[in-house]
C-alpha cells in the first residue's frame, strides 16, 4: 500500500467482509479442532459513548472497515459491484444490512457527539475453518488460511479511528473491550492478522501481548500496497 496502516488504523482485513459469518457464533465443543467452549453472546454490557452498530452508521462503518484494510475492502467490494453500483455501494449496503464482518452483534462503535468516531468488529470462533474455493478473490486466500490456524480464537477483525479523532485513546479503549468480549465467551486467546508494514500496528500489539504467529505472502492482485506478507499475531489470555 502507499501509505502503511497508522497506529490508530490498527487491525486486519477479514474475507468475512464478504461472506457470511455465524451469528450467533458458536463452536462443537466436543471437537478436537475448535475445544474452547464458547458462550454465543458476550456478557459485558456496552455504555455510552459505546454501543452496537446499526443500520444509520453504514457511511461510516464502511468507511473505517476501509481505513483499517487500507483500501483492500473498497478493491475487493469493486469486483462485487452490480450495473450502476460503485465499490462504496457495496460497502455501504453491506454495512446498513449488518452482512458478513458487519454483523451488528459483532460491532462496537465509539461515538462522539453522536457519529460514530472509531469502531471495533470482532467475532468468537465458528463451526468449522473456512474453505478455500475457486470462487475465493485471491488477495482473501492467504487471510483465511492464517485464520483457519487458530479455530478457537477471538478474531480481531476491525480496530479503527477517523484521522480527526486519533490520538486521544480510543483505540485503547476498544481494545479493552475486545478483551473482555474473549474472555466473556469463553476464548482462551485472541488473534489478529496485519500486514508487516504496519510497524506501529505491530509495536502497539506486543506491548498487548501479542506476538507473531504465522506469515503468508499477500496477494495483491492488482491492489496497491507496501507490504509483502500477512502477519498473524496471537495473544493468550490468562
Amino acid at each position: 500500500m502507499s501509505t502503511p496502516w497508522g497506529t490508530h488504523q490498527h487491525g486486519f482485513f477479514s474475507p468475512n467482509d464478504f461472506t457470511p459469518s455465524p451469528h450467533p457464533a458458536k463452536i462443537n465443543p466436543n471437537s478436537k479442532s475448535n475445544p474452547t467452549p464458547v458462550i454465543e453472546n458476550p456478557v459485558t454490557p456496552l455504555v455510552p459513548p459505546f454501543r452496537p452498530a446499526n443500520a444509520d452508521d453504514a457511511n461510516e462503518m464502511a468507511e473505517l472497515v476501509n481505513i483499517s484494510g487500507d483500501g483492500l475492502p473498497l478493491y475487493i467490494w469493486a469486483s462485487f459491484a452490480k450495473a450502476g453500483q460503485t465499490a462504496w455501494d457495496v460497502g455501504r449496503e453491506r454495512a446498513r444490512l449488518g452482512l458478513g464482518g458487519f454483523a451488528y452483534p459483532h460491532t462496537v462503535v465509539r461515538d462522539v457527539d453522536g457519529k460514530a468516531a472509531a469502531c471495533l468488529i470482532g467475532y468468537p470462533p465458528g463451526d468449522e475453518a473456512k474453505p478455500i474455493g475457486d470462487d475465493t478473490p485471491a488477495p482473501l486466500a492467504p487471510l483465511i488460511e492464517l485464520g483457519n490456524l487458530v479455530p478457537d480464537a477471538w478474531y480481531l477483525n476491525v480496530l479503527a479511528t477517523f484521522p480527526e479523532h486519533r490520538g486521544k485513546g480510543y483505540a485503547a479503549e476498544l481494545l479493552r473491550i475486545a478483551e473482555s468480549r474473549a474472555r466473556d465467551c469463553g476464548c482462551r486467546r485472541m488473534a489478529l492478522i496485519m500486514s508487516d508494514a504496519n510497524d506501529a500496528a505491530r509495536r502497539l500489539y506486543e506491548r498487548q501481548g501479542f506476538r507473531v504467529h504465522a506469515t503468508r505472502p499477500i496477494v495483491k492482485n492488482g491492489w496497491k500496497h507496501d507490504g509483502r506478507n500477512w502477519v498473524l499475531m496471537v495473544r493468550e489470555l490468562t
